[in-house]
């Protein structure tokens, strides 16, 4: 058990032949592998987040909530065509073409429970 806690991916027992190490090792390369992978695109997405401004930001965190431009204009104090410019600007610099892939980087990100947690968002 604290062999699996502390990352062991595959167990062999003694004597091991050399074809069971090398399949082994080539899993646990292959495992190592996919996650730097997912870990490079996770750093790219919080990268263009980064890019966002501080307005961009705050649209972006209501729209992945559902609320509509109307209520997003509303609740930031200016109109909508203010806020619909924010939003082509937001699906620009995170370079998604929908919202369902928008509301994908922020579940990855950890933005979406953030929200829900701070309270963002409730008009």
């Amino acid at each position: 058990m604290r062999a699996i806690k502390a990352g062991a991916h595959d167990f062999l027992i003694k004597p091991v032949a050399s074809d069971d190490l090398v399949r082994a090792i080539e899993r646990a390369l292959a495992h190592h592998q996919t996650l730097r992978d997912l870990k490079d695109k996770l750093d790219n997405v919080r990268a263009r987040l980064g890019r966002l401004t501080p307005r961009e930001r705050e649209v972006f965190e209501l729209v992945v909530r559902g609320y509509a431009n109307k209520q997003i204009a509303h609740a930031l104090g200016c109109t909508t065509r203010t806020v619909k410019a924010h939003r082509h600007r937001v699906m620009e610099k995170m370079q998604v073409k929908s919202l369902a892939e928008l509301v994908s980087i922020a579940e990855r990100t950890g933005i979406a429970s953030a929200t829900r947690q701070t309270g963002l968002g409730r008009l």
